[in-house]
């Protein structure tokens, strides 16, 4: 399969779906990170040049780490608007990636460049099988399924999960992709949140420090949806600390019972339970 997730920003994917990613990369899958802006705007001292180049550094790095493909789009953070110009280019995108599966924010959100890349997302959905739309890019033979990224926001309605994958074996992983993300998650996020005084300054501590940050909204996550995480765990739900979760939008194709494992072949067959092996 082509899976292709869609960020805002560099560092969107990763922390919402870098384990998802790994497990899709250790079956064969193919998976694409995409960030619809640069993010120049993105810190307290740097912009324009300087930090959209450093930022795209980073995205390379978390390829390396991850084993995907990274592409960082060169569109202003913070100028981002779901007009239709960009529509088109989402579309093509989307199109010569040949995605079976997106993922991409809610449209409801505390950030404009993440609400507007979801609605460029969801405005690419069924168009991306027009021909006569963009047609010089070959149309989809169907739509992909659109999963979102989990949120906290609560209207106009709360994130609802259709899907939470079990990441505790490869956490550490993505840690190591946040970490590779220094002028976000060492320098930015701990300013913005004043915390930057607590930052240490060595490499093996700040890791420490950054696990301690962020593991626990993924452990939340597998404590939040203990009745889904039976129905596709069954006996090996109890060993997951750690989970990312999906909402499956009605704009794109349907996940059905039928497809669920097609589409998300890390889930153990119920005939496998016992070991935890897939299918």
């Amino acid at each position: 399969m082509n899976v292709l997730m869609i960020g805002a920003h560099p560092d969107d994917c990763e922390i919402k779906s870098a384990g998802t990613a790994v497990l899709f990369r250790q079956l064969g899958h193919r998976v694409k990170y995409v960030s619809v802006t640069n993010g120049a705007t993105g810190h307290q001292e740097q912009g324009g040049v300087t930090l959209a180049r450093r930022r795209a550094a980073e995205a390379a790095a978390v390829a390396a780490v991850l084993g995907i493909e990274y592409q960082v789009l060169d569109i202003l953070s913070g100028d981002l608007e779901a007009t239709l110009p960009y529509r088109k280019q989402m579309i093509a995108l989307i199109r010569a990636f040949e995605a079976d599966l997106i993922f991409t924010h809610r449209p409801n959100d505390y950030h404009p460049d993440h609400r507007h890349t979801a609605l460029l997302v969801q405005d690419s959905a069924y168009v991306v099988t027009v021909p006569s739309n963009v047609p010089l890019t070959p149309a989809l033979p169907r739509n992909p399924v659109i999963g979102y990224f989990s949120d906290h926001f609560r209207r106009p309605y709360p994130f609802t999960p259709d899907i939470v994958l079990d990441i505790t074996p490869v956490w550490d992983q993505k840690l190591r992709a946040l970490h590779c993300h220094t002028s976000q998650m060492y320098e930015w996020l701990p300013y913005n949140s004043g915390q930057l005084d607590e930052v240490p300054a060595d490499e093996a501590a700040r890791l420490e420090w950054l696990r301690a940050r962020r593991a626990p909204a993924d452990a939340q996550r597998a404590e939040a949806h203990p009745e889904l995480l039976a129905e596709l765990y069954g006996p090996l739900a109890s060993g997951v600390q750690y989970a990312e979760a999906f909402e499956v939008s009605e704009y794109g194709r349907s996940l059905t019972a039928a497809n669920r494992r097609e589409l998300f072949p890390m889930l153990p067959d119920p005939a496998t339970w016992s070991t935890g092996a897939p299918a």
